[in-house]
């Protein structure tokens, strides 16, 4: 196990290089200019902004540029936004712990959800319950998180008033009303973003479960006089779960990186956020940061779902 990890790790660091240069050479061509709002002040003039791009470094040659990022990147160091004139790293860091409790909090909600319907739902097959957990689960993925984003406001915010629409992260309000007050807004938008990833998982863990019910071992099991709930735990589920491990792993990073649509809707100021103001200003070092620490992300979740595989299935052996 030690000499695969290893040999995937040395695999990865070419691949993130190769995505690097990919995503810096998108973002360098890529119609927009980060001093647009100095070209339209007639009060600039052009030899300033000439030297202002020099200092940012914006009239060097992309390999020329992207030799300068890599190397700083190496050093920990994102540089610093076009628009704030602030280190990339410390806006990320701002906006990170928003991110996780938010996005964080609703992928934990709906994995403690979605695993238990799928079972029941694969157990109790054209029962009603999994009829209604089925047609559930459709409207679920089928309605887009603006849709339901949207709706919820709609119904919660302007119809009912129980939940702002807007998030604040400037509650200072202190004692429990403030951790009310904080848990009241988020409310929203992480019941948005569960119900669409319990509805996704949900049907992943039943058609999962489904395979491994009808196999053989858990007929034997169940033939030997074993209890159904033992035969579902200790034979069937761990299985099962095998292929659910993949998508549970590679949709971590999104947690990391933010729900970039419900956050725009509910205004939450999280990661999600941050990357669509930084592309509409082309804020490069700040698209470039989050976009390659994505990659990152996926590259390290890839690797736990495959050291996952051997732990809960004996049958796979790494050498």
């Amino acid at each position: 196990m030690t000499k695969y990890v290893i040999r995937r790790l040395f695999v990865a660091i070419p691949t993130l290089i190769a995505i690097s240069m990919v995503i810096f050479g998108i973002l360098a061509l890529a119609p927009g200019d980060p001093l647009s709002e100095f070209a339209l002040n007639p009060s600039i003039p052009p030899a300033v902004r000439q030297r202002i791009r020099h200092s940012m470094g914006l009239d060097d040659p992309i390999p020329v540029r992207y030799g300068k990022w890599f190397t700083s990147v190496m050093r920990g160091d994102f540089g610093y936004s076009f628009q704030t004139r602030s280190p990339v790293l410390d806006q990320i860091k701002q906006r990170l712990p928003i991110t996780l409790a938010i996005i964080g909090s609703s992928y934990l909600i709906s994995i403690l959800i979605a695993i238990p319907i799928g079972i029941l739902a694969a157990v109790k097959q054209y029962s009603i319950f999994d009829n209604v957990a089925t047609t559930l689960s459709f409207i679920g993925f089928s309605s887009p998180t603006f849709f339901t984003g949207l709706l919820f406001i709609l119904l919660f915010t302007i119809k009912l008033g129980w939940f702002p629409m807007i998030y604040s992260s400037n509650i200072t309000t202190p004692g429990l009303l403030g951790v009310w007050l904080h848990i009241k807004q988020a409310i929203m938008p992480i019941t948005v973003l569960a119900l669409f990833q319990t509805a996704t998982l949900s049907r992943y863990v039943r058609a999962s479960m489904l395979e491994v019910i009808h196999q053989d071992y858990v007929r034997t099991a169940r033939a030997k006089g074993m209890h159904e709930s033992s035969v579902i735990s200790s034979h069937a589920l761990r299985n099962a779960l095998i292929p659910v491990i993949t998508i549970i792993a590679l949709g971590v990073p999104g947690v990391f990186t933010g729900a970039v649509v419900t956050e725009q809707i509910f205004r939450v100021p999280g990661i999600g956020s941050l990357l669509i103001t930084a592309i509409n200003a082309s804020d490069t070092p700040v698209v470039m940061a989050i976009s390659f620490i994505f990659a990152i992300l996926v590259v390290i979740f890839n690797l736990v779902a495959d050291v996952l595989y051997g732990v809960f299935d004996p049958r796979i052996k790494y050498s």
